[in-house]
């Protein structure tokens, strides 16, 4: 029986004469996934494009074949017709993109943008096509698919996009499942719903699915087979149990050996002294009102942060921990003097130990200047954050260029420096953004914040999006850094396994509260709350035998009407937040 995918010596090149896919072989049949791993540039994603006939128009197919079976029909998808291309996409074979921001139209409301798929392929009424939207968007995580619905790409997280991009590309029940990087910018507890939701779907129709990624752990949740692919070739393929249980190529084996995972240990280690305090955020709450649904209701309340106190001590790393919306990146935010707290908060940041503390909330705009240039940050997508227009030489001086600080010879040298720092070297001052892989851009965004010497960076998922052995450079990267200047890290991440390998507290957000808050030794080994233990429970491990648990991570995850009563919120009656053992704070009722 012929496979229900079959792509044979896929060959691809651009102008050069070398390709950058080369004779990449692999098959799929029907029901079941195939996991496609390597480095970014490792053709993964341009592999998964010809599938669908959306390369680049300078790329050439120069040898290959792309065998699907199409209403009980082989087809070859590379001799197509655009016209019949058109009515496989989205309906037969979906993709779900890896950067959602760029994937959607600014100018639609998400929920018009999913629609349209059933528009195109379906005959259905307008009010049958929303309710199946809906119904959707309510199962891949939206806890408010009516706003969602309502809403623009700008109007929503990273995550929330990420979230309605799967929507998108499962709304008309494919046969063939392409996902790009689906769960990169998504928190745990949403990842893990998400791979259940596709596994269900896969029980319910038999659809394949392609998945795309660097994340081991997720492919040892999801794979019944791997390909790894390095530099346009496949470097192991085979049975997910046998490549993840016993990989034989070196390439493989490096990245086991560079996927970060949570320690296992129960060795007490007290929190950081907080006598020397570079931040001190005191009852931090965070308001906005949002539209309604029309002009003749009022507007919507949403409470982004409540009654937050976070103290970062001086050459340490604080990290924030939670789901999409939880709070996490306004908290950043209001570190930074970028939203103001609501009246009552208090932001006390102070550059030196021996200087009065300054509060960020209530500083003029002569005196925010001086600010930003002791506290930088370091963004999680750094192909937005750095201009296009702009070579990497007048991006890292910039920030110099707008402080007044040195002659342009002098700048030219501190980018140089700041380049070197970060292990790049430079010839790469006249080079754009584009001309970088996603690391050495993350890298150069380190650059720049570092550029004019802070004393505290705020760095929010700085490594989401980076393949396993890139990661591992960030954080090596991030942690020499902090050593040898001394700099104070508030770290926002939802990935559990890299805070644990740099924190030295770490405190779990959820729905703009904190719930628990501990050392990582500690919330790792003896975590308490509910929601911390589904944080735990949905972290993907490279390991085949130990697949995630979604009955707790739903428990933990879910309505807090289904945990313990000690830590229900119930209406006004909010538990706080309880010392249950030196440094080990958790939100719970006495």
């Amino acid at each position: 029986m012929a496979a229900f995918l079959k792509v044979t010596d896929l060959t691809i090149g651009f102008n050069a004469p070398e390709p950058i896919i080369d004779a990449v072989n692999f098959s799929l049949n029907k029901g079941e996934t195939l996991a496609i791993v390597g480095e970014s540039g490792s053709g993964k994603t341009l592999s998964c494009r010809a599938i669908l006939g959306i390369l680049p128009q300078t790329a050439q197919i120069r040898s290959g074949q792309i065998m699907f079976n199409h209403l009980d029909q082989q087809i070859d998808l590379l001799k197509l017709s655009e016209r019949c291309l058109r009515s496989i996409r989205g309906n037969s074979i979906s993709m779900i993109f890896q950067e959602p921001m760029r994937s959607l139209s600014p100018l639609h409301k998400v929920g018009h943008q999913v629609a349209e798929v059933l528009e195109l392929h379906l005959d259905w009424s307008k009010r049958k096509i929303k309710q199946a939207v809906l119904a959707k968007f309510e199962r891949v995580g939206f806890p408010d698919p009516e706003r969602a619905y309502r809403a623009y790409p700008f109007e929503m997280s990273g995550g929330m996009l990420q979230r309605a991009m799967i929507a998108m590309a499962m709304i008309a029940k494919p046969d063939l499942l392409i996902a790009d990087e689906p769960t990169t910018a998504l928190d745990v507890t949403t990842q893990a719903q998400v791979l259940g939701l596709i596994k269900d779907l896969q029980s319910e129709t038999g659809m394949a699915v392609i998945l795309v990624t660097h994340d081991l752990g997720v492919v040892a949740n999801m794979a019944d087979h791997v390909v790894v692919m390095n530099k346009g070739r496949v470097m192991e393929r085979g049975e997910a149990k046998l490549v993840l249980g016993a990989p034989a190529h070196p390439y493989t084996q490096k990245l086991f050996a560079a996927a970060p995972t949570i320690p296992e240990t129960s060795e007490f280690v007290p929190p950081p002294p907080h006598d020397d305090l570079i931040l001190d955020m005191q009852d931090i709450s965070k308001t906005y009102q949002a539209r309604s649904a029309s002009a003749l209701q009022p507007a919507v309340i949403i409470k982004a942060v409540c009654d937050v106190n976070l103290k970062l001590a001086r050459g340490k790393t604080f990290a924030v921990v939670g789901e999409s919306g939880s709070g996490k990146s306004t908290c950043a935010r209001i570190a930074l003097g970028a939203e103001l707290p609501n009246i009552g908060g208090r932001v006390l940041f102070k550059s030196q130990t021996d200087k009065t503390p300054i509060e960020v909330q209530a500083l003029t705009h002569a005196e925010r200047v001086g600010f930003q240039k002791q506290a930088q940050m370091v963004f999680q997508d750094p192909f937005s954050s750095l201009s296009p227009r702009m070579q990497i030489i007048d991006t890292l001086t910039e920030p110099l260029d707008i402080h007044g600080i040195g002659t342009k010879s002098e700048r030219n040298d501190r980018a140089l420096e700041m380049l070197e720092q970060v292990g790049l070297n430079g010839s790469m001052l006249r080079r754009y953004p584009h001309a970088f892989s996603g690391g050495q851009r993350q890298r150069l965004s380190i650059a720049r914040a570092l550029t004019l010497n802070p004393k505290l960076l705020v760095c929010d998922e700085p490594t989401s999006a980076l393949d396993v052995s890139v990661q591992d450079q960030i954080l090596d990267l991030l942690e020499e850094i902090r050593d040898a200047r001394n700099l104070s890290y508030l770290f926002i991440s939802h990935d559990l396994a890299v805070v644990s390998r740099i924190a030295d507290e770490v405190a779990v957000m959820r729905r703009g509260r904190i719930v628990e808050q501990a050392p990582p030794c500690t919330l790792f080994a003896n975590p308490k709350h509910p929601y911390t233990q589904a944080l735990i429970a949905a972290q993907p491990e490279p390991d085949i035998h130990r697949t995630i648990d979604l009955n707790l991570v739903s428990l933990g995850a879910g309505s807090s009407t289904s945990w313990a009563e000690e830590f229900r919120f119930e209406d006004k009656n909010i538990p706080p937040l309880m010392e249950l053992e030196p440094g080990h704070m958790v939100r719970c009722h006495g």
